[in-house]
């Protein structure tokens, strides 16, 4: 069982996780203050404020906060769309590097297979 674990452990999918996680975590910071800095500066131009905590209703005596569910579901959509350009930004390197990377395991099989059948 300590070597199955071991196994687990040392796998590629575990590391590569890990750190994507405590990149993740890092990056973190620079999402939120782009959202609550810019994206939810734009909802507070579009509706007159940027933060809808306020927004209640009263049934008896109680009262309901939907702006807060409101707020939440601004910010979540704001970040996904942090989220998918900082992606979309990052794949498009990878492609021109991937273009970039000079020929394909098949070509350089079949250069060699060439220049073997020449000889």
């Amino acid at each position: 069982m300590i070597q199955e674990f071991k196994d687990f452990i040392n796998k590629g999918n575990i590391i590569e996780m890990a750190v994507g996680v405590v990149m993740a975590f890092a990056f973190k910071p620079v999402i939120d203050r782009f959202v609550d800095g810019i994206l939810m500066q734009f909802v507070g131009l579009i509706f007159g404020q940027p933060d809808f905590e306020r927004l209640t209703f009263t049934v008896d005596e109680t009262d309901f906060y939907y702006g807060a569910v409101i707020t939440a579901l601004v910010s979540f959509l704001c970040v996904a769309v942090a989220v998918f350009f900082v992606l979309k930004a990052y794949n498009a390197t990878k492609a021109d590097e991937e273009a970039d990377s000079g020929p394909s395991e098949t070509e350089l099989l079949t250069e060699i297979r060439d220049s073997l059948a020449n000889r």
